[in-house]
Formats: structure tokens, sequence, C-alpha cells
């Protein structure tokens, strides 16, 4: 198969457990881009977070953000696609994580914002390298429009929480793990697989000839709609099992052995 285009999630997948982006990854990359392929991101990550690691890689191409909601070309600024969480949903979601005492973050012209500094906010904002800010009246924020909301707690709480929020919001919003004690709350039509598919189009290529990878939950629906999806060494089990191939672990440059078996044809 002649790929066009691949799209690669950031944490756990492009970056090691060191939070680089590996030198040989880098190279091959590069020969990618030279070859006349498409690179671009595909992240949960705000945009600002993304830029900063396609300035590292050279990216110019549009960035897939926030679990899909949001293409925006990585030089311009140019928006190619966007989905907020819909008002009366954010409404629900803000009553809910008040009831609960969950911690609840959310995303507005690409600002981080939060109710409180705590250990929570502190450890996210070190995961993406962005600052985020505090605001006093946070609840004011539920009416403006945000690219994704996320709470932060143990594994099984947010299970539960995905749950019973699935309940009270029905097909407003698309609900996902990033990390196990990460629960990602978009658009319907914001997740991964809506902006691949977007930005495929965009370049004129048929998803066949897309090449998607991941490792976690919100993958899921990137990897369906690729022509080639692939699953990490280290993803999760529900990903490998509807992945059509699992590569190498994102210590042991996964990403590179996509690229040269499948791009670059070296091994």
């Amino acid at each position: 198969m002649n790929y066009k285009m691949i799209a690669i999630d950031i944490d756990d997948t492009l970056i090691n457990d060191d939070k680089q982006v590996t030198e040989g990854t880098k190279k091959a990359l590069a020969a990618t881009i030279a070859s006349g392929v498409v690179v671009t991101l595909a992240t949960g990550r705000m945009y600002a977070s993304a830029r900063s690691i396609a300035e590292q890689l050279g990216l110019n191409v549009p960035l897939i953000t926030y679990q899909g909601s949001l293409v925006k070309n990585a030089i311009d600024g140019n928006v190619l696609y966007e989905r907020c969480v819909p008002a009366s949903a954010a409404q629900l979601i803000f009553d809910y994580c008040e009831r609960n005492g969950l911690h609840l973050q959310l995303y507005v012209d690409d600002q981080l914002y939060v109710k409180e500094r705590n250990e929570k906010a502190e450890a996210y904002a070190s995961l993406s390298k962005v600052p985020f800010i505090v605001e006093p009246d946070f609840r004011s924020l539920a009416g403006k429009p945000s690219n994704k909301l996320l709470v932060i707690d143990e594994p099984d709480k947010l299970d539960s929480v995905a749950t019973e929020l699935r309940g009270l919001l029905g097909q407003q919003v698309h609900i996902t793990k990033s990390k196990p004690h990460f629960l990602e709350i978009v658009h319907a039509e914001g997740t991964k697989g809506h902006a691949l598919a977007h930005l495929a189009g965009h370049f004129g290529f048929d998803l066949e000839k897309v090449i998607a990878i991941g490792d976690s939950w919100n993958d899921r629906e990137m990897l369906e709609a690729a022509g080639l999806g692939v699953a990490m060494a280290n993803a999760v089990d529900p990903l490998k099992e509807i992945a059509d191939y699992v590569t190498l672990s994102n210590n042991e440059d996964g990403v590179k052995h996509v690229v040269d078996k499948f791009i670059l044809q070296t091994v």
C-alpha cells in the first residue's frame, strides 16, 4: 500500500517514558516527510502543547488536538475543523462535578482553566508543559465555548463517573479516557476519528491510504477510521484487539518501526 498520511498520538506513543522523541524516530519521520507523506499529530492535548511537539519535528501541517475537537494548522493557526461541547452538556457536567467534589478543568481559547490550584492541576500542567489559569468564578466558564472538559481522579472512580455521565448526557458528547486517571469529554463529533476523516478529505486522501498510531482508549475511533490502525505494544488491551497491527512499545521506537516497515520499507 502506498500510504499518503500518518497520524500519531503523542503521549505513550510518539514520546517515550522520559517524555522525549528519540533521535531515531525524528530521523525516520523526517525521511517520511521528505518522501512526500503527510505526518501529523493526533492528541488529546491542547493545541499549544501539541504545537511545541510539532516544532521539534518540523511539522507545518494541521494538527489534530483536543481528541479531535480542533484541527488547526501548526504554522499560521488556521482552523480547519472545530467542535465545542454543547453549552447544555457543559452545565450538566459542572453541576455533576460540583455535587460529587470532582476535579474538573476545561479549555477556552486554548487556555487551561481550573477552579483552584491543587496537585491534580499542577501534575497535569507539568505533563503537558502548559500553564493553567485559576478562575475564582469557575462556574461562569460553563457558558463559554470549550473544546474539551477533563475530569481527573482514580481510574475505578472515573469508570463509574463515565457511566453516570453517559446516562445524563446521552448522545450530546463523546466520553473517553486518554490515561487511566483522565476522563475526557468532547463533542459527539470531536473524536480523533472524525478529525482524521476531515483532514484526509482536506488533503484529498482516501482513508485507506492513512496510518494511525495510538496506545489508549481515546485512539479507538482513529484506528478504526484509518486504512492501517496501529496499536503500540504498551497499548491498552481493547485497542490492541481492534488494531490491524501491533508495533513495538514507545520505549522501543515503535513509531519508527511502523514508518520503516510500512512507509520507508527498510525492514
